[in-house]
């Protein structure tokens, strides 16, 4: 029997694209183009959110 996961929730900072390569505007010596990486800093590269925390009273 097939076992069933929910979906985690997308990150809502960086909509499911956690990683990005950005130009710096200089060159290599073979003529590509030198790119470094940045990670989401909300969901640490992961592309995925926790649910927010729900908080219950309890007692009087």
């Amino acid at each position: 029997m097939p076992q069933h996961t929910r979906p985690r929730p997308i990150c809502g900072h960086c909509d499911g694209f956690p990683t990005v390569a950005v130009t710096t505007g200089q060159t290599t010596p073979t003529g590509h183009r030198q790119t470094i990486t940045a990670n989401c800093p909300a969901c640490h590269g992961t592309g995925h959110s926790l649910p927010a925390r729900t908080f219950t009273r309890v007692g009087v």
